[in-house]
């Protein structure tokens, strides 16, 4: 019989919980002026950290203002931005170590920018050119460090929540003093994968903490049509795990919330549970149009609790920045990303023979074959593949 059953209060009447029963408060820190609430509790931070956190936010917003107009120009074929969630992100990266592994779901490339991923590795991967880690087989935003410990994005909704479970209880096995962080959206957790991931996590005691960034929308779907629950920190109560509801848009709360999560994984090898709420403030993607499914009065709303700004007036209540060093930055990036794109856009795409190249140890007769028509095929139509037709 479970601990559950053992301690639970004796009823005689029939008493029913509904959503409202179990109360779920939220961490906040910050205020959107960048002071402190009075009563908080600041996480352990020091102004070379804050200054990294700072840069990784004006890096992630550059990028994502250049980079989407790249993909309207038809530089590169897709895009996905990370405006409005870089506390979420960031935040919650700057609470861990080098060796703990990171499986994200496809906004979180402020995570491996704060890294190191420099901007030349950025473009590489998104002009799917031959310096490309992965070979150009992959969508633009598709990344993937082994020397940052970043696994590589997968498409698919929500398969890196399960893949998490097994990377923390890997590193528990290892004997390695490091835990698996893997992020995901509201949306996804409305996957199959989700439930088995946590659940699993909770029952074979992985260290990996599970960060939901709830954003409000999946694509187009706002969150009272995903589920009736009390949102997605319900659910790590209801696996047995240790959870924690943060603003999303409060860069100290996230901060704070992660160190401790990190702390007490690594501790009790067991799984947490975050979720931060926070708002898209871009388009779910480059082929999305979000005006037909929300107000403009709801997107300048959510721009009053801009997470950058916000830090950014933090740290200059702290004396650690002006605005003028703010400025400096956006203008040095814009350069450096500009710079590398234009370098990266003329860089010649990968050999076609890396296409069946890291699925088996030596190519199978199959996969040799189907390389031979394809050369075929694209010798025979040149014009139709201008970037592979000369590299056959």
């Amino acid at each position: 019989m479970s601990n559950a059953t053992t301690n639970a209060e004796t009823v005689h009447r029939v008493s029913f919980l509904d959503k409202d029963s179990l109360a779920i408060p939220i961490l906040k820190i910050l205020q959107a002026d960048g002071t402190a609430y009075e009563e908080a509790v600041l996480p352990v931070i020091d102004e070379t950290l804050a200054a990294k956190i700072h840069d990784t936010c004006v890096f992630t917003r550059v990028l994502d203002e250049r980079m989407l107009g790249a993909q309207r120009q038809g530089r590169i074929s897709f895009y996905m931005t990370c405006t409005g969630e870089e506390a979420s992100i960031v935040g919650s990266t700057a609470a861990l170590e080098e060796g703990d592994v990171i499986l994200a779901q496809y906004r979180e490339h402020a995570a491996l920018r704060y890294r190191g991923f420099t901007t030349e590795q950025f473009m590489n991967q998104m002009f799917s050119n031959e310096k490309d880690f992965g070979k150009g087989r992959q969508m633009p935003i598709h990344y993937g460090s082994e020397a940052l410990n970043y696994q590589t994005i997968s498409s698919p909704l929500a398969t890196q929540i399960p893949q998490a479970t097994g990377v923390g209880y890997s590193l528990k096995m290892q004997g390695k003093r490091n835990i698996a962080i893997c992020y995901f959206g509201e949306g996804a957790a409305s996957e199959g994968d989700f439930h088995a991931g946590l659940n699993m996590a909770a029952v074979l005691s992985s260290p990996v903490i599970f960060f939901c960034r709830n954003n409000g929308y999946a694509i187009s779907t706002p969150t009272d049509e995903q589920f009736k629950g009390n949102g997605i920190a319900s659910r790590g109560v209801g696996y047995g795990m240790h959870t924690i509801r943060v603003d999303g848009n409060d860069m100290l709360a996230v901060l704070a919330a992660t160190q401790q999560a990190r702390a007490y994984a690594l501790e009790h090898n067991a799984p947490v549970l975050i979720e931060a709420m926070t708002y898209r403030l871009g388009a779910h993607s480059s082929s999305d149009d979000p005006s037909g499914y929300r107000s403009k009065d709801e997107e300048a709303k959510w721009q009053q609790h801009d997470p950058v700004k916000r830090f950014k007036l933090w740290m200059i209540n702290k004396g650690w920045m002006n605005e003028q060093k703010d400025a400096d930055l956006y203008v040095k990036y814009r350069e450096e990303v500009l710079s590398e794109l234009k370098v990266a856009e003329k860089v010649p795409t990968p050999h076609i023979d890396y296409i069946i190249e890291d699925v088996y140890d030596t190519p199978t007769p199959i996969l040799k074959k189907q390389l031979a028509d394809l050369k075929d095929h694209v010798k025979k139509y040149p014009e139709s593949y201008p970037k592979s037709a000369g590299r056959i």
